[in-house]
């Protein structure tokens, strides 16, 4: 999964592809699709170096009022379930939470200048789902001084504002207990470390909410029967499984979703209604027998309009690659830009026949792949505000081989990226002007074709040694989320310039060299673009974006492939010979495949930690003067759509009314059931 695939023993497997890299809106047809109104705001602030973007889902007014109302109330299932992953991704995001939005919403006296800084720092924390770079993992923190932000609650609890004080706690006191916590970068540094350096322990390392007093020693020879769904505790000297479930950890919030769930069975196709009461079932017991009933339920839905991603899926955020982090997404299907999607599903097998790697480790009787071009309603948790843009899942390599995955490709997040991106951003760092043209006439559509390989052809592909018994990330570890991207992408990159795609339709064969190299190009600039979105350290801690760095100066080193020029001091990365690159792409997806099906950590670590993890700071600050000089940002997030339902005298649903709120501060107060004051 998003920027690639999310991975890892998860109720789903999610795959998150990088907007400048993999995406960006377009779709793999000669003419393109019909224009969104040209009035339409794409593009509504920038706050710092992220971008905030509106997302429409055009089409939701011509669902019938049946799918309406199964989409309200899986709406409010994602929403209900927003609170766990604030939980998870930092013990203390909730309450910090709660102390900025209080004085967010309670501004009368306080210092104007303050409240601007307050207003910055809490739209970055919305937007990364506590004060962690989503990018980075590092700590980001508040500019104005303790004192001023003291006075501005202070000037907020005279206004009404009610702060989460412990029992007896002062509002000094509370204030005090905050402070290293808002303002010093060196307490909790990192949310994810997977990197910590000599000696130091990777749990022990991170700030994250998913371990609480557990080292990786404590954890030799234990065997955790809720590995996805459980955080891990260490209490009385004995390592303690705290399960996610109804009665157990987050069961307040469990409950609000399978109220929700609940409600929107009566309203969902029989297929899918199997696939919402296993679900159901999971969040009660929480048991691993149940998670699986739900996974091949959901994937065995192959044909309903609208479908829901709701559970602990993603194991990015864990440093070991186990617990999954909750997310919440509501889409229906776009049916004009599926067809092309399906074409990649239905030819499963001819890809994975042709598959570089050693014929073993392919998959013969392909199981039915599901694709869909779809149109998200609502992202919460891991999944939004920062958004994937293409999903495939169930992550169980087992269900997968046995029952098949399903793909998406998300039409609508694609078309807000494309549309809220400058094309000065490409012509800055391509090396010729023909460079940048080919970026603004294909950047778009191929990359959309490409992701769609990714999540179709890559996630879905190959098969693993039966001594990994269906999980090669137990023995993969911290490495595996990463080589996983790794494989998805080169798998795309591999077939890009096959003429099967032409064969297919999915674009004309007079193009496809143009376009492939179009692509190729994209890709090997991003490897050097994407440092911008690390501006402190050394080394990077977020697997897509190690992924990418891996494949681009794997290629560096082991083909004549890409040239990094210097002109004018400017740096650039160019991709010379197509041939070259797409042999070395087949070389390294060989080698990639390998490791996944043999587990074999030792190779997956060194790849990563030679080509993958570190860079030179030098040249990070030139590429980040150049974004800057540009006013362009290093990552966006998304408002999504609000839905209203409308009900009758009976409380009946008559009517489910979708708006655009076109402003972050507004969406998220009100999703904290918060309102906001001038």
């Amino acid at each position: 999964m998003s920027i690639s695939c999310r991975v890892s023993g998860g109720v789903l497997f999610v795959s998150l592809i990088s907007s400048i890299a993999l995406a960006c809106g377009g779709g793999p047809q000669t003419e393109p699709p019909p224009a969104p109104p040209a009035e339409r705001k794409y593009l509504l602030e920038r706050v710092d170096d992220a971008a905030v973007a509106q997302v429409y889902a055009d089409g939701f007014e011509k669902l019938s009022l049946k799918e309406q109302t199964l989409i309200w109330h899986l709406y409010q299932a994602a929403l209900a379930g927003r609170d766990i992953f604030y939980d998870q991704r930092y013990a203390h995001n909730l309450e910090m939470r709660e102390v900025v939005e209080e004085i967010l919403t309670h501004p009368a006296g306080v210092d104007p200048a303050t409240l601007q800084e307050i207003q910055r720092y809490t739209k970055l924390f919305w937007i990364n789902t506590g004060p962690y770079n989503n990018l980075t993992a590092r700590k980001f923190v508040l500019k104005c001084g303790p004192e001023a932000f003291a006075a501005a609650a202070k000037a907020a609890a005279a206004g009404g504002a009610e702060f989460p004080l412990k029992n007896g706690e002062t509002l000094d006191a509370m204030l005090e207990r905050f402070q290293p916590l808002f303002f010093d970068p060196n307490v909790d540094p990192i949310v994810t470390s997977k990197t910590p350096g000599a000696g130091k322990d990777i749990l022990q390392a991170s700030a994250n909410n998913l371990y609480v007093g557990v080292t990786m020693k404590d954890l030799e020879g234990v065997s955790e029967k809720y590995a996805l769904n459980s955080r891990v505790v260490k209490r009385d000297g004995k390592v303690v499984e705290e399960v996610y479930r109804l009665d157990g950890r987050y069961g307040k919030q469990i409950a609000q979703i399978v109220t929700h769930l609940e409600a929107a069975i009566p309203y969902a196709t029989e297929p899918m209604a199997k696939a919402l009461n296993a679900l159901v079932e999971f969040y009660k017991t929480g048991e691993t027998a149940d998670r699986v009933a739900y996974d091949i339920a959901w994937v065995q839905d192959k044909n309903s309009p609208v479908d829901t991603i709701n559970g602990f899926i993603e194991v990015y955020l864990d440093a070991r690659g186990q617990k999954g982090a909750w997310e919440g997404l509501v889409y229906y299907v776009n049916p004009q830009k599926t067809e092309d999607i399906r074409k990649l599903a239905d030819t499963a097998q001819w890809f994975e026949d042709r598959m570089p790697w050693d014929p073993k480790y392919r998959k013969t009787g392909v199981k039915g792949i599901t694709a869909n071009a779809i149109d998200i309603v609502i992202e919460t948790g891991d999944s939004g505000p920062i958004t994937p843009v293409g999903i495939n899942l169930p992550n169980d390599q087992t269900i997968r081989e046995t029952y098949g995955s399903k793909s998406v490709s998300l039409s609508n997040v694609n078309e807000a990226y494309d549309k809220s991106t400058s094309p000065e951003f490409r012509k800055e760092f391509a090396w010729t002007p023909e460079e940048a043209a080919r970026a603004e006439k294909w950047s778009s559509f191929a990359s959309e074709l490409t992701t769609n390989m990714h999540e179709v052809i890559g996630h879905a592909s190959g098969k693993v040694s039966e001594k990994l018994k269906g999980s090669p990330q137990v023995s993969l570890k911290e490495q595996y989320s990463a080589l996983e991207e790794s494989r998805a992408d080169l798998v795309a990159l591999y077939f890009l310039p096959d003429p099967k795609l032409a064969d297919l339709g999915l674009l004309r064969a007079e193009d496809q060299a143009e376009v492939t190299q179009a692509e190729y190009e994209g890709y090997t600039r991003n490897a050097l673009v994407q440092l911008r979105r690390v501006r402190e350290g050394t080394q990077i801690e977020e697997d897509h974006m190690r992924n990418r760095q891996m494949i681009a100066r794997w290629l560096m080193a082991n083909t004549t492939a890409i040239d990094v020029r210097v002109r004018d001091g400017k740096t650039s990365y160019v991709m010379t010979d197509t041939k070259a690159f797409r042999e070395g792409v087949g070389r390294l997806l060989t080698e990639v495949q390998r490791i996944k099906a043999e587990g074999d950590y030792a190779a997956a670590k060194q790849l990563f930690e030679t080509y993958g993890v570190h860079f030179d700071p030098k040249l990070r600050d030139e590429v980040v003067a150049r974004v800057d000089r540009l006013k362009m940002p290093s990552y966006t997030g998304f408002v999504m759509p609000r839905l209203e339902a409308i009900t009758g005298a009976d409380g009946q649903i008559t009517d489910v009314r979708m708006s655009y709120p076109q402003d972050l501060t507004t969406q998220m107060l009100e999703y904290s059931g918060k309102a906001r004051r001038q």
